[in-house]
């Protein structure tokens, strides 16, 4: 019996950095983009090359396992080179892997890592294994006696998957933590909503709430300074709609400005805290599911475990590859005490 299972994505990263690369800014009227470029037809130089194992259903799993909690993992893979590094990578790991799906007759997932000299990156992704997970592949019974199932964005074909381990796991009294991602969201919100009411704990960044719930968070204007309130209205609003029953938790990150929290009668704001970054890959894994974790280790402190979430996921992102940084709690404790002007606050 596992306390958690994960079920999600795994990869072979392959992170390139390039002085060569830039980074270009375009402005419309409405918005402003940026874009990593190379010069067209040259031969590239590449500085650094690393790769790694990752996917959302790998780095869940480690950072899970690496906060003390018996874990196994469900994620699909190929039987070819990259699935060898797959498997091998978890051979120091303290993670069951009898529940992972091996199919020879498909790819494992591959990604390429574009990191810029600002530590950003652009992800070139070939899903493979991962777009194709089936409800026949997947071990019920393993879901059923866990504690916890946490859910990693997931894709293509594997999303319709969702809705009956979500429901399956709420039927079983087991806690389930939904990380949406931009798959899941574009099926449209009575899609979503589906899943949603079958989990405890739902987590999206800031860009994925706006898609899902159709509010675009508005720039200042003269009659409205949106900047001298604790929390923006359309945040707010992204959150009431988001909660859709009354034992969930919704989070909402927003990169550099930190993370958002509600419960249904209090807002929660955290901010960043402070390191250097090295690759932003993974940073995502590690904050939702280090949430998850911490909300038990707090007995249910929504603010502390925002806070044990955004210290972890610095350590992610204090160096390449999505696992290679994380903390064990007594790390993220130290840390926190070491720091202690950081904190969260509420808004009412």
């Amino acid at each position: 019996m596992c306390d958690v299972i994960t079920i999600g994505s795994a990869t072979m990263d392959v992170f390139v950095e390039s002085d060569d690369a830039n980074i270009v800014s375009v402005y419309t009227k409405n918005k402003k983009s940026e874009f990593m470029s190379y010069p067209y037809g040259a031969k590239v130089e590449i500085e650094d090359f690393t790769s790694q194992v990752g996917g959302g259903g790998v780095n869940t799993a480690v950072n899970f396992a690496n906060l003390g909690y018996k874990t196994s993992a469900i994620f699909k893979i190929g039987d070819d080179i990259y699935s060898e590094g797959v498997l091998e990578s978890f051979k120091n790991k303290n993670i069951d892997l009898s529940n992972i799906i091996q199919d020879p007759k498909v790819s494992t997932g591959f990604s390429i890592i574009l990191v810029s000299f600002q530590g950003d990156r652009t992800v070139l992704a070939h899903r493979g294994a991962n777009a194709m997970i089936k409800k026949s592949d997947i071990n019920f019974d393993a879901i059923k006696n866990a504690k916890l199932l946490y859910i990693a964005p997931m894709n293509g074909d594997s999303t319709k998957v969702l809705d009956d381990i979500a429901t399956f796991a709420s039927e079983n009294k087991v806690f389930v933590c939904f990380n949406a991602g931009s798959t899941s969201i574009k099926k449209g919100f009575n899609y979503l909503k589906k899943i949603l009411d079958n989990a405890n704990i739902v987590v999206m960044n800031k860009e994925e709430a706006s898609l899902a719930t159709k509010i675009q968070v508005r720039p200042d204007t003269r009659e409205v300074k949106y900047s001298e309130e604790p929390l923006h209205p359309d945040i707010k609003e992204m959150f009431k709609k988001l909660k859709v029953r009354d034992y969930q938790i919704v989070v909402i990150t927003d990169g550099k400005n930190g993370a958002y929290a509600y419960d249904g009668k209090k807002f929660y704001i955290c901010p960043v805290f402070d390191g250097p970054v090295v690759s932003t890959l993974g940073a995502g894994d590690a904050f939702a599911s280090t949430f998850c974790a911490a909300l038990e280790r707090n007995r249910l402190d929504i603010g502390k475990s925002l806070m044990y979430a955004s210290v972890n996921s610095a350590g992610a992102v204090s160096e390449f590859g999505a696992t290679q940084g994380l903390l064990t709690f007594e790390q993220i404790e130290e840390k926190l005490k070491n720091k202690p002007d950081y904190t969260f606050k509420i808004v009412e």
